[in-house]
């Protein structure tokens, strides 16, 4: 069961994409789905992301719409499982190429092994065991973690790591509309590991 607060935030931003009338939007997910899609995938959506989905699946341009990005949106209803599982390793895979290729390292870690092959086998088990980053769209992820919600969308690219939105309903506000987030916006430190990149 999700809290009130959890599926409001959740249904707000399914609102909020709603209304733009710029994106095709299907059933949302049904407690099955959730369920399957879970079990094979191995996390559990944080309960807004969970509440955004149940309102309306957000769908991709057809291939023949003439739209040059087509496959933003994760698609898991009927997507491809290997697309998915990719979507959902792209955080750390990407980290993990900062580190080899571009000499990125945290002092928490210890010294930095010479060899990039080494540091990366060294730097594994810490994005390992951080909470998994689930796609909303792109490259733009929530943590995952049922009982959850709130938490700032992040912008993972790589080791770069930015805030895209306060919460998933003002993360549609800066994705379709104008970045505006106040600079003062201290936000809490809500996803643990990843946020130390920002």
């Amino acid at each position: 069961m999700i809290s009130t607060e959890a599926s409001q935030l959740g249904h707000e931003a399914a609102h909020r994409l709603a209304r733009l009338g710029r994106v095709a939007i299907s059933a949302g997910l049904t407690d099955a789905e959730f369920d399957r899609i879970e079990q094979t995938y191995g996390f559990e959506f944080a309960d807004d992301h969970r509440a955004f989905l149940a309102a309306g699946l957000p769908l991709n341009a057809p291939p023949d719409s003439g739209q040059a990005r087509k496959n933003l949106w994760p698609d898991w209803r009927n997507g491809d499982p290997n697309d998915l599982s990719e979507q959902l390793a792209r955080p750390i895979e990407d980290a993990l190429f900062d580190i080899e290729m571009n000499g990125v390292w945290r002092p928490a870690w210890g010294k930095r092994p010479t060899d990039p092959k080494c540091a990366v086998e060294m730097a594994r088990p810490y994005f390992e065991q951080a909470p998994k980053l689930v796609p909303i769209r792109g490259h733009r992820f929530l943590p995952a973690g049922h009982g959850t919600y709130g938490h700032p969308v992040l912008s993972v690219h790589q080791t770069d790591i930015i805030f895209y939105g306060t919460d998933l309903a003002d993360y549609i506000d800066q994705e379709f509309g104008s970045w505006n987030i106040s600079e003062d916006w201290e936000p809490p430190p809500l996803v643990p590991f990843w946020s130390d990149f920002v």
